[in-house]
């Protein structure tokens, strides 16, 4: 058997292999950090002396005013001004800080907690650092493209280390929810569509942001969110309500969760959704029963940003009082934002609504935490001003984003030439390029969601500038915006299509603008805006062969000359080096060799889609124009445009041989499967193998395909290498109809494969016990 693919990587790159960990996290208790094993005599000491109203103030988080970024993000909500809030501080009255910045300031906050209250119990410092701070890296999406948890884990110390050089110990990332609709905004925060890649990468942001020991410096608390199904909001829309199976929240949205806590994850936090008509902060069966009592989590859960307010406007809660005490008693530790905690529970426990042994377990909590990274033994780590200047945007860290936002793109179309050769790479010299779109010079535009709250904009690297840095003569480059990213342009047509006309190839950097991805960035239509369409048209009606250069925050429609251009790259929103790492692939300098962690769609009716759905009854022929009573549209097929794990690359690659241990897996035997990948092209290059199972016949019906396993393969031109994968009884597992997870005997199809659509297929029988 062999299978062609093309695919590739940067020399050097490291062969890794991953396989399924949700099977083995499958109902099993997460890991406990030492930290939370039991209370210390300190912890316990500090408690006894604690008010009521002391204890309130320790589950109490508030944005840091003293030291704002940008100023309040929400200045219509609780509004705190620095006077106010070092009183409140000296009151024992908070107990959490967020989204402040700099370490001279913090240090002076800190003191203000220390010595000037009561129980001198430190602050913790917070903030939404999700995919770098000053130095910014690919949004976790694209980060997902690269398929490399090492990758992740690198930007993520990376992020940390610059974060709590700034005065900060604790994040509220990674976000680990599995998004099946391409719709909603947030689907650029996360790892896409697939529940295997989420967990892989969720482990793998948690340990580079806390690193080895939690009481170092550069040690940052991570936070796994949104705790849960909030990638399940009904049709795309933020904030919305979810409904699902209790199946399909433990096969789908829970596992990242468990392996963001196996990894060492200390905290959680929830959702502003609500799953089946309860609210996720005031979830009891969340948050407490499954949470801590089934996973045995002993860590801490925040609430989102005034959510637990917001359980009034949900109709869940008749006041700010009842939210409060419904928070509370459901497993929410701290409140962040909303007030409600250090407002009410003091009344809430004196009235007895309120046990204060809720109260004392959740402050227990928070304490611990803050023993767990050593602030009461040094209430001062992390707040060194010197540290700040020497650890912020150094040559490493920018080399870093630079080397992520290579590895992060995804080249989706490379067609031959009339003279036999592909588009891409580009030559560096000889040729006259016109760089056309709204993202052509533009720096406002790199970092994508929750890019630009902290970072640093001088870094900014714009295609324009990459690309005159790495050509022979910078002068051989033409630059026209043509359009804004939804609007026209006096003279943008013309001067754009007069470009075109003197360029020997085109370069159109086209797609969603920052402001059009991430929270409260939900779209109904999620295809490229009109007036860029009309743009493409006019470029494309020259006749000179175009590279699409895509800047997005989600999988995008394409259509028109844009789907039917000869190259397509999708380049994501990169960071602080996007210009010079889209510049790196267009002239080969790397290797391109991400894999889409999202479907494409042929179009945006089709969402939410996903390449692991389930068959029907009546599946959908091959044949387009086959019977019409069947699972399809009326006007297209239910396929992906360009599904899960597709990728090509510069150079090719064939799979061949591969073999099954064995065809009968005893049940507590392990099945080895392999293949040979050889480099068949002229270029090194790293190709991404996966390994897909179905389970053909079961008591509940299964997806089509499962991703279990990748395996990133580096290979020279005409060398190649064997990979190898294991299956185990666990891997196999699912949800039954009693909601326990459980794997039966049967047929199993496997696919070692360069995508979610193809592979090389044989099948296995699992025997039954005994």
């Amino acid at each position: 058997m062999t299978l062609k693919t093309t695919g590739g990587a940067p020399a050097g790159a490291s062969r890794r292999a991953f396989l399924s960990g949700a099977a083995a996290l499958a109902g099993l208790a997460v890991a406990t950090p030492r930290a939370f094993a039991r209370a210390s005599d300190r912890v316990e000491g500090l408690l006894a002396q604690m008010t009521i109203e002391e204890k309130a103030g320790q589950l109490s988080c508030f944005a840091d005013m003293i030291r704002p970024p940008i100023g309040d993000m929400n200045p219509l909500v609780n509004i705190r001004n620095a006077q106010t809030l070092t009183a409140e501080i000296k009151a024992g009255r908070i107990g959490v800080l967020m989204n402040g910045v700099g370490a001279q300031a913090a240090l002076e906050t800190q003191r203000a907690a220390i010595e000037g209250s009561r129980l001198r119990i430190p602050l913790l410092f917070a903030a939404d650092v999700i995919h770098g701070f000053r130095t910014v890296f690919p949004i976790p999406l694209a980060e997902a493209a690269s398929f490399d948890p090492h990758l992740a884990e690198r930007t993520a110390r990376a992020a940390a280390i610059e974060a709590t050089a700034s005065g900060l110990h604790w994040t509220f990332a990674p976000m680990v929810d599995v998004a099946r609709d391409q719709r909603w905004g947030r689907v650029a925060e996360g790892s896409g569509e697939d529940v295997f890649l989420g967990e892989v990468l969720a482990a793998a942001r948690v340990r580079g942001f806390q690193g080895k020991d939690l009481k170092a410096d550069d040690s940052m608390l991570a936070t796994p969110k949104h705790f849960a199904a909030y990638g399940a909001v009904t049709a795309g829309l933020e904030y919305n309500s979810v409904e699902l199976s209790e199946a399909t929240l433990r096969e789908v949205h829970l596992p990242p969760f468990q392996a963001a806590f196996a990894a060492g994850a200390m905290t959680v936090m929830s959702a502003f959704n609500d799953v089946n008509g309860v609210p996720a902060t005031a979830n009891k069966r969340l948050l407490t029963d499954l949470l801590r009592g089934e996973w045995g989590f002993k860590g801490v859960v925040i609430s989102d940003y005034t959510a637990d307010q917001e359980l009034v406007a949900h109709g869940f809660a008749a006041d700010d009082r009842d939210a409060a005490r419904l928070a509370i008693l459901a497993g929410v530790d701290i409140s962040m934002q909303s007030g409600l905690y250090i407002r009410y529970l003091p009344e809430l426990v004196a009235s007895g609504a309120v046990p204060v042994a809720v109260v004392d377990a959740a402050v227990r909590r928070v304490l611990a935490l803050k023993e767990a990274i050593g602030l009461f033994d040094n209430p001062y780590r992390s707040l060194d001003p010197k540290a700040e200047a020497y650890h912020t945007a150094t040559p490493a860290m920018r080399a870093l984003s630079r080397e992520a936002g290579a590895r992060s793109i995804v080249l989706l179309k490379n067609d031959l030439l009339k003279n036999g050769g592909a588009l891409l790479p580009l030559p560096k010299a000889g040729k006259r390029l016109a760089l056309i779109g709204p993202f052509a010079d533009d720096r406002d535009n790199v970092l994508g969601a929750w890019g630009g709250f902290f970072a640093d904009r001088r870094l900014n690297v714009d295609l324009a500038s990459g690309l005159r840095a790495q050509l022979a003569d910078p002068a051989s480059l033409i630059v026209e915006r043509g359009c804004d990213v939804e609007a026209m342009i006096a003279g943008g047509f013309e001067r754009a299509v007069a470009a075109a006309q003197g360029a020997d190839i085109v370069l159109l950097a086209i797609g969603e603008s920052q402001d059009m991805t991430g929270e409260a960035k939900s779209r109904t239509d999620i295809r490229i805006p009109p007036v860029q369409m009309r743009l493409a048209e006019a470029v494309a009606a020259t006749g000179k062969p175009v590279v699409v250069l895509l800047r997005h925050g989600r999988a995008l429609q394409l259509e028109g000359v844009v789907r039917d251009a000869p190259a397509i790259l999708a380049t994501w929103f990169l960071g602080s080096e996007m210009g010079n790492a889209v510049a790196d692939v267009l002239f080969g300098t790397v290797n391109p060799s991400g894999r889409l962690p999202v479907s494409f769609p042929i179009d945006s009716g089709q969402e939410p889609f996903f390449y692991n759905g389930r068959t029907t009854g009546r599946p959908a022929p091959a044949d387009p124009n086959g019977q019409e009573y069947k699972a399809r549209w009326r006007s297209i097929r239910n396929d992906a445009l360009y599904p899960f794990g597709f990728g090509l690359t510069y150079t090719r690659f064939d799979v061949t041989d591969m073999k099954l241990s064995t065809s009968r897996l005893a049940w507590n035997e392990t099945l080895h499967v392999t293949a040979k990948v050889r480099n068949t092209g002229e270029l090194h290059g790293e190709h991404v193998v996966q390994l897909y199972i179905r389970d053909r016949v079961a008591s509940r019906t299964r997806p089509v395909r499962e991703l279990k396993g990748f395996q990133r393969v580096s290979l020279a031109p005409g060398s190649e290498r064997e990979v190898r994968f294991e299956l185990k009884r666990e891997n196999l597992m699912f949800v039954g109809d009693n909601d326990y997870w459980l794997v039966e005997p049967g047929v199993f199809d496997v696919w070692i494969a360069n995508s979610s659509v193809d592979g090389l297929a044989a099948e296995f029988e699992l025997l039954p016990a005994g």
